[in-house]
């Protein structure tokens, strides 16, 4: 029998009531329901959200026992449990109980139509069950708890006892730090509150994920009472002799310390291991926007016994910090998004791949290829960057540049995503600029129009070129002829495999260029796309060798793939590093590159190719 339920043919089920039955907020008339104390209780009346514990027995006008939950009248002994506000009951009860406090048993007389009785009562009965009679209700009340609801089937429960600090609760695959203690009925199964802290790892099935949800919810510092019912009793590693109950389980949980371990791309590449806490709030008070960093800092090998291969306390002249400022690229990947999740004063344990260790960045002397590093980490203060609230148009300027220049060094060093953050955010600020006069607005749209194309770039080069196109199809709107943006633009759509529109733009751009070097960037796009049709042609010969020497009507032995020639493609495109080439996206975007490159190959000829088995005429 569950812990929520009356036992014998009316189920009080733990589910929530359904909210449109206009019913339940229309008090009940006087007559409909009333109430006799049979002995007072003492303290305040329960509350909505409060969980009631009481015994009952039901009885009809005549005196005749219905059901009781007492042993001494055929009940289990077992007292109700509902939540009041959530549980489903019938609506006597919804009002009743709301007046009867701990200790007070009481009588509550229910007329039909409010109890079993009401056709759209929640709670199901039994055909033999009197529930058109009016019913007297015998109420003892044994506890009256404030609890919050763990889970939607209330076999997790959670009653405050102290609140905790702070708002960051564990969760997988965090680790915590508790003193707890299990009981059934008051009777101790379990306890740990004495000498290291009863410590265990979220995800791992070290103990009930009953206990796992309700710890979850708790804050550090935070004591409380979970209570876990049958369903939720899931055998543990940490807790393995667990008490064979049909009620529930409680655990007095205090929460000493919540050790926060984050994988950051929840693949494991790069972890990182809370060692100590930090001052302030978590996230409020740590660097997640641009900041300089003042930290120190030693690297391991954890595949070499955990060779020490940096220590900045040792390494630093007079033990000194490395500062840098984020968003710059100055430190490995890794290492970075995990301090940008730090507070001051903590200490953390990275751990982290090759990728986004020392691969991309220069590697130290005694760190090997392919290493897998650790970082243990000290974040001693931070100073996040200042906005450019107060500040006149000629400083605001002067910053963008400053933040432009920063991006075109990481744009040269291949740090694109980097570079493109910088960019962006140049232009979130600018939303919030007003230029005051002409020159003003006039400097301050060809540096907006710069950084738009420097975006551009960036998504190029990562492959985005639709949203390359799109960045530059806005400069193009206010500015037609602007070389720049034709140039950008034709690179896309020479990347996405459409040479026409991309000669058009490089050929638009060389006519507007006002300068030497813009009308050779032109040029020289002209020439690398002439190569890559021709190098494009080449490919769809191959593929369409012998097609053409068949009669009409014939069917060639080769066929030709869309997903072959776009891996040919890119292939013949990846010994050309300076361009960037991916495989059109579509069947669409596949069949015009053949046809752009083939064209003149099939311009009066005649020929049937059987195609995803359908036959097409060209």
């Amino acid at each position: 029998m569950e812990d929520d339920a009356v036992p014998g043919p009316a189920k009080h089920a733990p589910v929530d009531r359904d909210s449109k039955d206009s019913k339940k907020s229309t008090p009940i008339p006087p007559g409909g329901l009333m109430k006799a104390v049979v002995r007072p209780g003492a303290g305040d009346n329960p509350q909505s959200g409060n969980q009631v514990i009481f015994h009952c027995t039901t009885r009809t006008s005549e005196g005749v026992i219905v059901e009781s939950t007492r042993p001494e009248l055929g009940g289990s002994g077992e007292p109700i449990k509902l939540v009041l506000g959530k549980s489903k009951m019938i609506r006597g009860w919804e009002e009743g109980l709301l007046t009867v406090p701990k200790g007070e048993i009481a009588m509550l007389k229910i007329l039909p139509e409010f109890h079993y009785g009401d056709p759209d009562c929640p709670v199901s009965v039994g055909e033999d069950f009197p529930k058109h009679e009016i019913l007297i209700f015998e109420i003892e009340m044994l506890e009256i708890r404030p609890v919050k609801v763990i889970t939607d089937e209330f076999g997790v429960l959670k009653q405050v006892l102290r609140e905790g600090e702070g708002f960051e609760t564990a969760r997988e695959p965090y680790e915590i730090k508790i003193w707890i203690t299990g009981s059934v009925n008051g009777e101790v199964f379990f306890s740990h509150t004495k000498g290291n802290p009863f410590e265990f790892c979220f995800g791992k099935k070290e103990v009930p994920v009953g206990l796992e949800k309700g710890i979850g919810t708790m804050t550090k510092g935070e004591k409380a009472i979970v209570y876990v019912t049958t369903q939720y009793l899931t055998p543990s590693s940490a807790i393995p002799d667990l008490p064979v109950t049909s009620g529930e389980v409680a655990f007095e949980v205090e929460v000493v310390q919540i050790i926060q371990v984050r994988d950051m791309f929840g693949d494991g590449r790069v972890v990182k291991r809370r060692i100590r806490d930090g001052v302030g709030e978590f996230p409020m008070d740590c660097p997640l926007q641009d900041s300089t960093l003042r930290i120190h800092y030693k690297g391991m090998l954890p595949n070499e016994g955990g060779k020490v291969f940096v220590d900045t306390r040792n390494d630093n002249e007079g033990g000194e910090p490395l500062v840098f400022a984020t968003g710059e690229g100055l430190v490995p990947e890794g290492l970075e998004i995990c301090i940008k999740l730090m507070l001051p004063d903590e200490l953390a344990l990275i751990t982290c791949s090759p990728e986004y260790a020392y691969d991309k960045f220069p590697r130290p002397k005694l760190v090997p290829e392919n290493a897998q590093v650790q970082w243990e980490v000290e974040l001693l203060s931070f100073d996040t960057v200042k906005d450019w609230t107060g500040y006149n148009f000629k400083e605001i300027m002067d910053d963008a540049t400053k933040m432009r220049t920063t991006g075109n060094r990481l744009f040269k060093e291949g740090k694109f995503e980097l570079a493109k953050a910088k960019y962006e955010k140049i232009l979130r600020e600018f939303k919030h600029v007003n230029p005051q006069d002409d020159n003003e607005g006039v400097e301050f749209a060809q540096a907006r129009t710069l950084i738009q194309l420097n975006v551009a770039a960036c998504e190029q080069k990562q492959g985005n070129f639709r949203k390359c196109i799109e960045l530059c199809n806005q400069v193009l709107e206010v500015n037609p002829c602007h070389s720049k943006a034709l140039y950008r633009r034709g690179n896309a759509f020479m990347g996405m495999g459409d040479f026409d529109d991309a000669r058009k733009d490089f050929e638009k751009a060389k006519m507007a260029s006002t300068d030497k070097s813009s009308e050779a960037d032109a040029k020289a796009a002209l020439s690398t796309l002439k190569r890559k049709e021709q190098e494009a042609n080449a490919r769809v010969r191959k593929q369409f060798q012998g097609l053409f020497d068949k009669k009409p009507g014939e069917l060639s032995k080769e066929t030709l793939e869309p997903r072959e020639v776009a891996e040919n493609s890119a292939r013949s495109e990846e010994q050309q590093p300076e361009e960037i080439v991916n495989p059109p996206s579509s069947l669409r975007q596949r069949m015009k590159t053949i046809w752009n490159a083939g064209r003149s190959l099939w311009r009066g000829q005649r020929c049937v190719i059987l195609w995803n088995h359908g036959l097409v005429g060209i």
